[in-house]
């Protein structure tokens, strides 16, 4: 059983390095069975399908930035008064922050890989996402729409894709942008830093009056 294990981790660890890195779409099966030393029989018997296994490797990480977004959500919920949308993404720095620990640099990992998700248009993660995390995801649209009943919903529907396209843009550009602003301005960011920096920039987009 405990080889099964290392097996099917070794495969996810390979996947997900290699995804991040290179996309799904780039990513063959034959290309992580050698980076994993496992042969094909295992990615089958383990996942059944790269779709599954690209889920999967996403799931590690859902599994505890969702519940632990919700979490921080509800905390706001719970305080006096409306919580601004600065303080709504702020909320969700701590879990992203967290997937540092779950291991290295899982906080970029996690999303470089969405943003290949997205990138991508891979819709089956659409649906795996909606599937199984969608009270989470509900959640959050719900204390934003709070936060900012002068938008209309389709309109913030627009709204939250251009963030998530914002901070797909900046997690896939931030070495080299942390590089750029080390030279010219003398800045030392690290990916925490990056996203603080983003937030004000993507409140302010999605509170600004139609």
């Amino acid at each position: 059983m405990a080889s099964r294990s290392d097996t099917k981790t070794r495969i996810l660890d390979a996947a997900e390095k290699l995804f991040a890195e290179r996309g799904f779409s780039e990513t063959s099966l034959r290309l992580i069975t050698s980076k994993a030393e496992v042969n094909l029989a295992s990615v089958n018997y383990h996942f059944g399908s790269k779709k599954e296994l690209i889920r999967a490797v996403l799931a590690r990480y859902l599994d505890v930035f969702m519940p632990a977004a919700s979490l921080a959500l509800e905390k706001l919920q719970h305080s006096d008064g409306t919580a601004s949308l600065n303080e709504i993404f702020s909320a969700l720095v701590g879990p992203l922050l967290d997937l540092n620990k779950m291991r290295h640099e899982g906080t970029r990992i996690f999303l470089q890989l969405l943003g290949r998700g997205y990138i991508e248009s891979q819709g089956h993660l659409r649906w795996f996402i909606t599937t199984h995390y969608g009270e989470h995801l509900s959640l959050f649209v719900k204390v934003v729409c709070q936060s900012a009943p002068h938008i209309p919903p389709a309109e913030m529907f627009w709204r939250l894709h251009f963030t998530l396209g914002t901070v797909v843009f900046t997690m896939a550009s931030a070495d080299a942008l942390t590089e750029i602003a080390e030279a010219d301005f003398g800045e030392q960011n690290n990916i925490e830093t990056v996203i603080r920096k983003v937030i004000p920039y993507m409140a302010a987009g999605v509170a600004v009056p139609v």
